[in-house]
């Protein structure tokens, strides 16, 4: 009898036993588990740690409740002004009802994926270039509520989301570098521009207190002359007005005189000049016809002159001596 009440305890203890070990389960920190009793959801979600379920009964699944980082394959769209890029990015999720995650969706993490992909394209297609380079902050916001929308019943919470590299055809990077060039060129011609008008400035009043005091020129020359002598050379470099140039260039040309002009500035004879210079100015002949002829002075005056020369001729010729006959050949000669 004893033999038998211990035999019987030995079984019920090995099956006790295989019981339990059918039985036991351990979910670890980061996971929860979700017991499915014959199909249907049983009681609340078993926490970390020991636990046990019926054997061929209860069905127990582990969800992980750790952030998962999923990246987004790269999705190439035409952008709203019409440029084609490649975007790709990254989603930073995790598991916040197990249940509904296990209950809800087959697979959360697929479903998480294909959901970011076609928000990202979505991203692309509401949004210019110059926002998708330099504006991501605004668009991970828009890309992280559009993805934790139907997240939300899935169990699962989107943390964030990172919009990682933008990649852009060949010909925009270049189009870029050349815009980037020009933009950089256009401020350093303004800066330039605005240098020039204030040193216009400085130098306007400079010349303004120099005009007041003349010794300040030649000071400033003195000192443009010391500072080109300074350097090792042997070119001396002195200033010289412009103005003076201009004025000698002026000075050597001739002045341009017409060809008929030039007939009538020849020279007259002497005694021509002289008559010129005692007769007075002709005037009006209507004027002239009331008055006196005065060409009266003039003819008296060629008459003295004629005179005089008579009588100078007449002078030379009796201060000659008289030239003696020269012999005339006899006929007796030539007979002879």
């Amino acid at each position: 009898m004893l033999e038998e009440l211990l035999g019987a305890a030995a079984v019920v203890a090995a099956g006790g036993l295989v019981y339990v070990g059918a039985a036991a389960r351990v979910v670890k920190q980061y996971e929860r588990g979700v017991v499915l009793r014959l199909g249907r959801l049983r009681g609340d979600v078993r926490m970390p740690g020991f636990t046990l379920v019926v054997p061929a009964v209860d069905r127990l699944r582990k969800v992980n409740m750790q952030i998962v980082t999923m990246p987004i394959p790269a999705q190439e769209g035409i952008t709203r002004d019409n440029v084609t890029v490649r975007v790709d990015a990254v989603v930073y999720f995790r598991v916040v009802d197990a249940a509904a995650a296990t209950i809800n969706v087959e697979d959360y993490r697929f479903a998480v994926s294909q959901m970011a992909q076609t928000s990202l394209r979505s991203i692309i297609g509401k949004s210019e270039l110059d926002d998708l380079l330099s504006n991501r902050e605004k668009l991970n916001e828009g890309l992280e509520l559009m993805i934790d929308s139907p997240a939300i019943g899935w169990g699962v919470q989107i943390d964030r989301v990172e919009i990682k590299d933008v990649s852009l055809p060949d010909t925009m990077k270049r189009s870029m570098a050349r815009q980037a060039e020009a933009d950089r060129e256009r401020r350093a011609r303004i800066i330039n521009a605005d240098a020039e008008l204030q040193a216009s400035k400085k130098l306007a009043e400079a010349a303004k207190e120099m005009s007041e005091q003349p010794a300040a020129l030649q000071l400033r020359l003195l000192q443009t002359v010391v500072a080109v002598a300074a350097e090792k050379n042997s070119t001396l470099v002195l200033p010289f007005p412009v103005e003076l140039l201009r004025f000698l260039e002026k000075a050597q040309q001739p002045l341009p005189q017409h060809p008929q002009q030039e007939t009538q500035q020849q020279p007259l004879p002497q005694h021509l000049q002289q008559e010129a210079q005692q007769q007075p100015l002709p005037q009006h002949p209507q004027q002239e016809t009331p008055q006196q002829p005065r060409h009266e002075p003039l003819n008296q005056q060629r008459q003295q002159q004629e005179q005089q020369e008579q009588e100078q001729e007449q002078g030379q010729e009796q201060q000659q001596p008289p030239l003696s006959p020269s012999p005339q050949p006899s006929p007796r000669d030539g007979e002879e």
